[in-house]
């Protein structure tokens, strides 16, 4: 297959590159130079979409393209980045679908769990409703510009990310450093659902679904057992030989971070009923197994 991808340069992206050697791969990159350093010299690159009137030589498209939402602390201005970085790319992928006479016979966009905003202990799946927040409003806009493209020749996968764990990167990244120190904790009581998913099982069901034509619609992409804030932390301690006690007080985040501090301070327990039902087998469905592997 012939796969146009955005975001091929991040963290998930570069994994998931590394994945497709079977095809030929189109990277959308602004910066072909940095790209071609990252990702190998083999891909066509494109530096835009501004000048292609269709996407009629593509059979698929997988879109990642996005401002990491925890780069900066959300100013009206750092908000609007947020969106437009998602919303305008595939806005305009969703065009050059509808433009084509033969267009791709697979969208998959990402999107996030934050669709869902916080929902307390709740367990939710792609069934359940949402809580109206700024992280919603990105997802819902995000997902139904995606959906624009969906045809009786488009099919649109829609796949609702968790926190990423990975080597060299992701959410363990900023983690890491004060669990190391063994300064690193629960945050507030712990309560809080942080529903996670392994880089290659990220990787695994893009492609899982990239692979199997008849599925579309929406997937969370998260491991079937989310944790709490509490055991997340004890269980990154135990895999580290760390103790992990130090609690961060919820009033300090919000001090430091602003309206961003509801990424960690609410969190939601997210079921990946979708992949499951469509047959995807997670190789990581235990945290202890997944942060050993992460981190060792």
């Amino acid at each position: 297959m012939k796969i146009l991808i955005t975001g091929a340069t991040g963290f998930v992206g570069q994994q998931l590159v590394g994945s497709l050697t079977q095809h030929q791969l189109v990277i959308l990159s602004r910066n072909i130079s940095a790209a071609k350093a990252k990702l190998g010299e083999q891909h066509q690159y494109w530096s835009s979409l501004a000048d292609k009137t269709d996407l009629n030589d593509i059979d698929a498209v997988i879109n990642l393209a996005g401002e990491p939402i925890v780069a900066k602390r959300w100013s009206t201005k750092q908000k609007q980045l947020i969106c437009n970085s998602r919303w305008d790319i595939t806005a305009a992928i969703s065009q050059l679908i509808r433009n084509s006479s033969n267009p791709p016979h697979t969208f998959i966009s990402g999107s996030a769990i934050g669709y869902y905003g916080a929902q307390s202990a709740t367990p939710v799946d792609e069934k359940s409703g949402f809580h109206a927040e700024f992280g919603h409003d990105i997802c819902q806009k995000w997902e139904d510009l995606a959906l624009q493209a969906q045809s009786q020749q488009t099919r649109v996968c829609i796949t609702r990310i968790g926190i990423v764990l990975g080597k060299n990167g992701g959410a363990l990244a900023k983690m890491l450093p004060p669990f190391k120190l063994g300064v690193g904790g629960p945050i507030g009581k712990g309560d809080q659902g942080m529903s996670w998913i392994h880089i290659s099982d990220l990787v695994g069901l893009i492609n899982y679904l990239l692979e199997h034509p008849p599925l579309q619609g929406v997937f969370n992409a998260t491991a079937p057992n989310p944790v709490s804030n509490k055991v997340f932390s004890q269980t990154l301690g135990k895999v580290l030989n760390r103790p992990a006690i130090i609690t961060t007080p919820p009033l300090a985040l919000r001090l430091a971070m602003g309206e961003m501090s509801q990424l960690l301070i609410e969190g939601q327990f997210v079921l990946p009923t979708n992949a499951i039902k469509a047959g995807y087998e997670f190789n990581y469905t235990n945290i202890e197994a997944a942060l050993t592997d992460v981190v060792s």
